[in-house]
């Protein structure tokens, strides 16, 4: 009887239209939409992955080993599997162009390629050409094709010709589609694209070079790729054969994908906190609006479950009614923006209506009109037919009761639960609810504490009215300090974290570059090679440092006989081929923090020196023993010491050092970085270049760059997550400014009749403004600091420094948007006629 009740009041009430409600449907709506957008982009880019994952492969299946190419063991297998077999190289070289007596260099990744190349897709040329035709040269020399980047860098155009190692090349072409390119991952230098056979006179794949062979397989169409996949694994993983496989082409890329969208959702879920407090504020208002119409019902004998009912369905309704409104939106946006998105996409993406993302975000959107509306809603409660006569919404016990509190903590564990289930990181979506829920209760107190400020201060202002007014008016709840503190001070929060880490991460790779990076890596440099090219550099004044070492490459395999994968996961040394040298003596620059180094001249069985973190983050300790795959051959190896490895200089460092005599057979070449003035770089590697063809020279400046550009399109996406809840907060803003609006008459006419000027007025309305502004940046700031330093230093594991201008953007923004949305709803207050307002207050 009570719930069919409260439903014929709540239809009758929403009958009278949605006035009141517009902030409310527009920040549930604007928190539902981001989240349901980045969830069906991330979808999209999904289902694009799964669709065209031979096309991204470049084949049904692949074999990838590393610094060698397939044993005949290995080739006879995939020829046994498979219809068609295709050989790709990758590795970095250096193209080097002679201009006029002038030599310029530039960094490429170099893909060399087989006739079958590409088994799946097609590659796309500029001036159009079939791919053969573009390799078979011109002018008696081998063609090869590159991206327009390195062209326009190093002067080419079609027919130019150019050289890799000893060998020359003709460009034919601009390669303007490379359909297997998300699968090769990321690289320092843009892409050649060669034949293989072409590379024979080059000098650049001698033993121990650094290069990678995959194998594209095109296989029958019964073919079971789980069974291979599984066959291939036990035959050959020992010997550091990875497996790929058209399930997902890019793994690195959906992987990436996947922690990106996880992370932009935990953004977007903290705009939609930032919408629940305008939800709240919204709630709050239209109750107080309804106090008179409670207590009547009061009076006529309804009693409080009536009343609860009654509001919580209009606001129920009117909650679907917003995430309806978000999920339209943030479903079709992808999808109207699909071209535009899908020409900024390296990879296919596939956009349409997916409902689970968009299940997704209506259920984080219910959950969080849930908890911030219970609250306000539970107060209806308190108001009984006295409420005729007086206030009592504003005189309501600040706790509800106990079932409420209750129901909205269950409702918050509900959403918290849900989000580490969706993002798949409980730890990330635990640190941000805590954060959310800090800034919260901070911004909560701070706005208790300057409502406090604000009275004592406004009993020094005497003599100043303008100042004095705005002290008083903050300090009065009716105004919404809390409102404006909480929503403008969360929406800046986030913003103000996001700037920090992004500037301490940039901070972290690039700040500190000229004290502690070197100039350039040198790879590939043969060991008969090594006495020249010191005497080179040690001769060089401008020359202050330069460390080699011996690099092999290996995968480690088992863990003290048991399969490294089962015992340490995915932890990164594992999952791929990780770095190893070897030393006789221990290095200068070595600290050993458990165990001891190997003796001189030692020939016993295989010893390593293990980096200490990654040692311990996989569980190791002195004695186990390691099996390590090196070109195809297994050594098993103890860990003898723990050492200090610091990968923060951008020296070299290596998690494996092995004693010299336990890889003696095995070839491979030297790494050295160079630390140089910078006006003697381009001399010294001029000087390396002509000597030795086939070293390739990394410019750590250069390297650092492009990771800095990756980093931009991830701060840019990130800050999109960011200014959606700011807008959401300028929004809660506005909505709390036109709630006071009416307030605000009323003050100015009762100034005004007291000889108030419309400027003194104008002024007290501008300084609270920015006083409140200043106080929800400031607080916001000091939120967003103590995140940005939480997740530098526990997730990003980076030094930490207050990135000023972002911080001082930060006050400077809540001060603005405040004031503008003060002003804006000032000048009606300030025009309305005092005796017209006044009467009809009587």
């Amino acid at each position: 009887m009570s719930l069919r009740l409260a439903s014929r009041f709540a239809a009758r009430e929403l009958r009278g239209g949605l006035r009141g409600f517009r902030i409310f449907l527009a920040c549930l709506a604007l928190g539902v939409a981001a989240i349901a957008a980045v969830g069906s982009i991330r979808a999209g880019i999904t289902e694009g992955l799964t669709r065209e994952g031979s096309a991204i492969l470049g084949g049904d299946a692949q074999m990838e080993f590393t610094y060698r190419f397939a044993s005949e063991l290995e080739r006879a297998w995939m020829a046994e599997n498979a219809t068609q077999v295709s050989e790709v190289t990758d590795f970095r070289s250096m193209a080097v162009v002679d201009n006029n007596g002038v030599t310029e260099r530039g960094l490429t990744q170099v893909k060399s390629v087989d006739e079958l190349y590409p088994l799946v897709g097609a590659v796309q040329l500029s001036p159009e050409m079939p791919l053969a035709t573009a390799f078979d040269g011109d002018k008696g020399l081998p063609g090869a094709v590159m991206d327009r980047v390195l062209m326009d860098r190093l002067g080419l155009t079609p027919g130019d010709s150019f050289r890799l190692g000893t060998q020359d090349f003709v460009l034919m072409a601009e390669l303007t589609r490379e359909p297997d390119g998300a699968a090769d991952g990321f690289g320092l230098g843009p892409r050649t694209l060669l034949r293989t056979a072409d590379l024979q006179n080059s000098g650049l794949l001698a033993p121990g070079s650094l290069y990678s062979t995959k194998y594209r397989m095109d296989l029958p169409d019964e073919a079971d790729l789980i069974a291979l996949s599984q066959q291939a694994k036990d035959a050959f993983t020992t010997s550091g054969m990875r497996w790929t496989d058209a399930r997902n082409g890019a793994p690195g890329v959906a992987e990436f994908v996947n922690r990106l969208g996880a992370f932009l959702i935990l953004v977007g879920l903290a705009g939609l906190a930032v919408g629940g407090v305008g939800v709240s504020a919204a709630v709050r208002s239209y109750l107080a609006g309804k106090t008179s119409t409670i207590a009547t019902f009061r009076t006529l004998g309804a009693d409080r479950a009536t009343i609860f009912q009654t509001y919580f369905l209009q606001i129920g309704a009117l909650s679907i009614l917003g995430i309806a409104m978000g999920l339209l939106l943030g479903g079709l946006v992808p999808v109207l923006l699909a071209p535009i998105i899908e020409a900024r996409l390296p990879i296919p993406a596939a956009f349409a209506i997916y409902p689970g993302p968009l299940a997704e975000a209506a259920l984080y959107g219910m959950l969080t009109a849930f908890v911030f509306t219970l609250w306000p809603l539970s107060r209806t409660a308190e108001i009984g037919p006295a409420a005729l006569y007086r206030d009592a919404l504003s005189r309501a016990r600040l706790l509800p009761r106990f079932g409420y509190v209750l129901a909205t903590l269950g409702g918050l564990g509900l959403l918290v639960g849900l989000a580490a289930w969706f993002s798949g990181s409980a730890e990330l979506t635990l640190w941000t609810a805590g954060g959310l829920i800090g800034t919260l209760l901070l911004l909560s107190l701070s706005a208790v504490g300057l409502r406090k400020l604000a009275r004592i201060s406004a009993r020094p202002a005497r003599g100043k009215p303008a100042l004095r007014w705005a002290f008083a008016a903050i300090s009065d709840p009716r105004e919404g300090a809390a409102s404006v503190v909480l929503s403008l001070g969360l929406g800046l929060s986030v913003l103000a974290a996001v700037g920090q880490i992004d500037g301490n991460l940039r901070n972290a790779i690039s700040g500190n570059l000229p004290d502690i990076a070197p100039s350039y890596f040198f790879v590939d440099i043969q060991k008969d090679q090594m006495p020249g090219y010191m005497e080179r550099l040690e001769n060089d004044p401008a020359v202050s440092k330069i460390e080699s070492a011996p690099m092999l490459r290996g995968v480690i395999t088992q863990i003290n006989g048991e399969s490294a994968i089962e015992v340490a996961g995915d932890h990164w040394v594992i999952e791929g081929d990780r770095g190893i040298t070897y030393a006789a003596d221990m290095p200068d620059n070595t600290r050993l923090l458990e165990g001891e180094w190997w003796p001189e001249g030692y020939a016993g069985p295989p010893q390593i020196s293990f980096a200490a973190e990654e040692g311990e983050e996989l569980g190791l300790s002195l004695g186990d023993k390691l099996t390590v795959n090196i070109l195809g051959r297994d050594i098993e190896a103890t860990i003898t010491s723990f050492r200090e490895v610091d990968f923060s200089t951008a020296g070299i460092g290596f998690v494996m050092t092995m004693n010299p005599s336990a890889v003696a057979g095995a070839p491979h070449s030297f790494i050295s970085t160079v630390y140089a003035e910078e006006e003697a770089e381009t001399q010294i590697l001029r000087d390396l270049a002509e000597a030795y063809p086939n070293i390739t020279a990394i410019r750590v400046k250069d390297a650092i760059d492009r990771v800095s550009d990756v980093l931009a399109g991830l701060a840019a996406a990130t800050s999109y997550g960011a200014g959606a809840s700011l807008l959401t907060g300028f929004l809660v803003l506005i909505g709390a400014a036109a709630a006071g609006e009416a307030a605000r008459t009323y003050e100015a006419s009762i100034l005004k009749t007291l000889g108030a000027t419309r400027a003194r007025v104008l002024s007290s309305f501008a300084l609270r403004s920015a006083f409140l502004g200043a106080a929800a940046g400031c607080i916001a700031l000091l939120a967003g600091v103590l995140g940005g330093w939480a997740v530098s230093n526990y997730v990003l594991e980076t030094d930490f420094t207050v990135i000023w201008p972002s911080a001082i953007a930060i006050v400077s923004g809540g001060v603005l948007a405040t004031l503008l949305a003060g002003l804006a709803f000032a000048w009606r207050p300030l025009s309305a006629s005092p005796a017209q307002n006044l009467r009809a207050r009587e």
